[in-house]
């Protein structure tokens, strides 16, 4: 699956599936399938069409029930698709199950989001993050079963023996150990070089295309890559913003968050995420005009808290103040976070406010020359 839309390439044809299970609200399982959508197109696919089964547990072996499966092969069939993806994690057996009875690859939502960051990894380091969350996947996906002939020990060799699992597993072991080693050295060097800056460092965090990248360039005229489609920010880029009169800061694009963002992803972009644990101050942004933002705070909040950044200062900013949805739904969000702020990065309306929230909420300034 291409990562970005090119004329020149053809463009594969997605069957979305999802298993709305146990009491999941329709109306939560309806913005999930329409973020998958959203991640199918930045992956480079052609939704052909969706599929949606509710059940009270997962059907054994294929996650959808038999009846389910023909409806799905049909949808194939009438929208010529060449590639299936579930909302849902599929555990290996049900992969290769579904693989079997339906003849067309099929991925999940975690493959889906590794894939897509895959494409959009441009540093150095951004690349070694997503291999190394690559092949956690991948090796959790491998068989686990030791019913297997061992090599056995012979003179002056202990324990049992080395299964072929093992064997063929040891490369994609090794290499996770250098990547990891890689990303241990980029965060001691971060850390030994934190606290000396002289302008306190503000991190813009928040979900997917909430506007972060948008935001850094309206404050700095920086050049941060900014496309509607989801995870357009991989690779952290820190800016001088001038707030006020011998009022300056360090400002911090991160990496969007995202519902069910897979842990490996969270574990391998550590050192990029750790920028907002370190941060003198936290501006969430958000989506004033989605319906689901509230949802969407909440799984900020999460891996915040997964990340031990919940304790850093933060200014709420509401984004795309002046789109209709929003207009509507800001009193409400207002008077739940009084001390927000609402902004439209793209025109550059309300930054002035913030400006002045931002000093108001900075903990420290660093001292003068």
């Amino acid at each position: 699956m291409k990562a970005r839309n090119s004329s020149s390439v053809v463009r594969e044809r997605a069957l979305l599936v999802q298993v709305i299970l146990g009491r999941q609200r329709i109306e939560d399982a309806a913005d999930s399938l329409a973020e998958l959508e959203r991640l199918a197109d930045t992956a480079g696919a052609v939704v052909v069409g969706c599929v949606t089964q509710r059940r009270p547990r997962p059907a054994p072996g294929l996650l959808v029930g038999e009846g389910k499966l023909a409806d799905i092969q049909l949808a194939c069939r009438e929208g010529n698709a060449n590639i299936i993806i579930f909302d849902n994690d599929l555990s290996p057996s049900q992969v290769n199950n579904l693989d079997l009875s339906l003849g067309i690859k099929v991925i999940d939502r975690t493959e889906l989001i590794l894939q897509i960051f895959a494409g959009r990894a441009k540093s150095a380091e951004a690349q070694v993050q997503v291999e190394l969350a690559q092949l956690q996947y991948l090796i959790s996906r491998l068989p686990t079963s030791e019913k297997q002939a061992r090599f056995k020990g012979g003179i002056g060799m202990k324990g049992p023996g080395e299964s072929p699992l093992q064997l063929r597993n040891e490369p994609m072991r090794r290499r996770m150990r250098d990547l990891k080693r890689k990303l241990e050295a980029i965060q001691a060097r971060r850390q030994q070089t934190r606290g000396r800056g002289r302008w306190p460092l503000v991190s813009l965090v928040g979900y997917t295309n909430a506007g972060k990248s948008t935001l850094l360039n309206a404050f700095t005229g920086a050049d941060a890559y900014v496309d509607d489609r989801l995870f357009a920010t991989l690779d952290t880029k820190t800016r001088l913003v001038h707030l006020g009169p011998e009022r300056m800061a360090m400002l911090s694009d991160t990496v969007g968050f995202i519902r069910d963002l897979p842990h490996g992803l969270v574990a391998s972009f550590r050192s990029t995420l750790d920028v907002a644990a370190y941060s003198d101050l936290l501006l969430v942004v958000s989506d004033a005009s989605h319906p689901y933002v509230r949802d969407h705070l909440r799984v900020v909040d999460e891996t915040l808290r997964e990340i031990n950044a919940h304790t850093v200062p933060r200014v709420m900013v509401w984004n795309k103040c002046d789109a209709p949805d929003a207009v509507a739904a800001l009193p409400e969000l207002q008077s739940e976070w009084p001390e927000s702020v609402a902004i439209s990065a793209r025109d550059g309306k309300g930054l002035d406010d913030l400006r002045h929230r931002m000093v108001a909420a900075m903990p420290r300034w660093a001292r003068d020359d």
